[in-house]
């Protein structure tokens, strides 16, 4: 025969059913809301994790029990009753539950019976510390509060592109392709019926007049069938946009992905990655597109890439689409060329964002000669310093480029 369990388990025989019962019922006589889906919660806690010690049972029907901060307190007095044959527990003020990092020290819990507990047994949410002053903080031992941290994804988004590795940027991409959850629509030419729309489907109606004596009792109306807007992406991967190039790379592999967009990058030449950026896997869509652009991190020639573009047959693709062009505006073509390529562009395309790096820096101005040549012909100019720029771009598209 099997050798028996050496470790004391709480509650041992016990109905667990009947005991989670009882005690949300006394939990509800002292006023935390506990009902039903909460005792059973508490059942399932149990039988997933039977209580070895009273501490392991506090936590556990706190976890499946409380459900706000306020209640921590009648939560803590009600339990510390039913259970008071042993050392009263803390107030919900000094009771902190051990944070899940495996980094962080040691919590020690007073009244729990044990020394300490590591951190990877605390719960998934840490309680809130209470305001203390500097001079006040406890000097007898007490439970050590972890501070609370932000996201760690937000607090990299602020970060220019350059501090950034490369796990972090891939991180970072993958949330801005999140963040294309819906995408804009144009009206297409195909009509389908819908009781919103302004024009009377005749042959629907006909059909349906049939059944009343030719007598069109019931009008069919219908409207056009909303198709997505096209969105085409330059970006300069020269070498003063060395430092935003794979931030920007993520952009286009998020249009190309979300938006079935198509996605250009320009040095000296116009290189279409849009067949790379669409592969499955991160990795492999940034490194087949590096592969790809040969001119990469040299000159820049902001109107030759653009016209190359237009003379191509994608230029129709930026027919009614929204043009986006990333880059800081230094070209090595004359401003003059830019302006005509410009001015093709903008009786081609419905919107033209350009993203700079450099448009939030405080008190820039557009003085370089492309930049300047090509901002008459744009509908706005974003800064695209780091990812939270990038971001709020991706949020200003989705909302100007719907409007008709």
């Amino acid at each position: 025969m099997p050798a028996a369990d050496p470790t004391p388990v709480l509650l041992r025989g016990a109905d667990r059913a009947a005991f989670a019962v009882a005690f949300t019922a006394r939990l509800r006589r002292a006023g935390l809301p506990a009902g039903i889906t909460e005792t059973d919660d508490l059942v399932r806690a149990l039988a997933a994790s039977p209580p070895v010690s009273r501490t392991a049972l506090y936590w556990t029907a706190r976890v499946a029990l409380v459900r706000r901060h306020a209640d921590l307190a009648v939560f803590d007095r009600v339990f510390a009753a039913v259970f008071d044959d042993g050392p009263p527990l803390p107030l919900s003020r000094s009771a902190v539950p051990p944070s899940r990092r495996d980094d962080t020290v040691n919590v020690a819990v007073p009244g729990s019976g044990d020394e300490a507990v590591s951190g990877g047994d605390g719960l998934p949410w840490a309680t809130l510390p209470p305001v203390v002053a500097a001079d006040e903080t406890p000097a007898d031992g007490g439970p050590l509060v972890p501070d609370l941290r932000p996201s760690e994804l937000a607090a990299l988004s602020g970060q220019p592109f350059e501090d950034l590795d490369a796990v972090q940027t891939a991180a970072l991409g993958e949330a801005l392709r999140d963040t294309l959850t819906r995408w804009p629509h144009r009206r297409g030419r195909r009509y389908a019926a819908h009781p919103a729309g302004r024009r009377v489907a005749l042959r629907p109606t006909i059909a349906r007049a049939r059944r009343t004596g030719w007598e069109a009792v019931g009008v069919v109306r219908e409207r056009p069938v909303p198709r997505p807007r096209r969105v085409v992406m330059l970006c300069d991967v020269s070498e003063s946009m060395r430092a935003q190039a794979a931030g920007c790379l993520q952009l286009m592999r998020a249009f190309a992905t979300v938006a079935d967009a198509e996605v250009f990058a320009f040095a000296t030449r116009l290189t279409r990655l849009t067949v790379p950026l669409r592969h499955t896997s991160p990795a492999e869509a940034v490194e087949q597109a590096g592969a790809a652009v040969g001119d990469r991190f040299g000159g820049t020639r902001i109107a030759a890439g653009i016209g190359a573009l237009l003379d191509s047959h994608h230029g129709q693709s930026v027919r009614g689409g929204v043009v986006i062009v990333a880059s800081d505006g230094w070209d090595s073509d004359p401003p003059e060329r830019m302006s005509a390529v410009m001015a093709r562009l903008r009786r081609r395309a419905y919107r033209i964002i350009w993203l700079n790096p450099r448009a939030g820096a405080p008190g820039w101005t557009p003085a370089v000669g492309g930049m300047a040549a090509a901002l008459p012909f744009c509908d706005r100019l974003l800064p695209a310093a780091t990812f939270a720029d990038l971001t709020r771009a991706v949020l200003h598209l989705q909302e100007v480029a719907g409007r008709r």
